[in-house]
């Protein structure tokens, strides 16, 4: 497994497994190539025998941080790919003085809540309709030291 920061060559493969993984609520191509002109923004990912197999992003804007995508393949699923991405997103985050990083996440991903809960998240509240099928977000907000 090896991890490391976007580059404009992973734009196909991040695009690829994000279509995957979201299909029409996810991010699109343009979105993710935006990504790498704003120094605000942090892209880390996983590969395994040269494919992406996870990845993540991270937008900072003065000391708060909001994790805008993370995904993982899902023959990858529940193996700790997607907690090292997470990993990845807070130590970046804390190397640029955030105190504070905010995240969206579906309420019927109890998988996705149940590690965000193992690293230092808590629920805030929810976004009622906030995905295109309807589903309400939950917001969850972890401090850091």
């Amino acid at each position: 497994m090896n991890g490391r920061s976007w580059t404009m060559e992973d734009l196909d493969g991040i695009a690829a497994l994000e279509k995957e993984c979201f299909a029409a609520e996810g991010w699109n191509r343009r979105m993710l190539a935006d990504s790498f002109v704003s120094d605000n923004f942090f892209g880390s990912l996983l590969e395994e025998d040269g494919s992406i197999v996870a990845y993540g992003g991270l937008s900072v804007a003065l000391d708060e941080g909001e994790i805008q995508l993370i995904a993982t393949a899902e023959m990858y699923r529940s193996c700790g790919r997607g907690g090292k991405i997470l990993d990845d997103l807070l130590e970046e985050a804390r190397r640029r003085g955030v105190k504070r990083v905010f995240l969206e996440v579906r309420v019927s991903n109890a998988s996705a809540q149940t590690l965000y809960l193992k690293r230092g998240f808590a629920g805030v509240y929810c976004r009622s309709r906030y995905y295109p099928d309807g589903e309400d977000a939950l917001v969850m907000k972890k401090e850091l030291d």
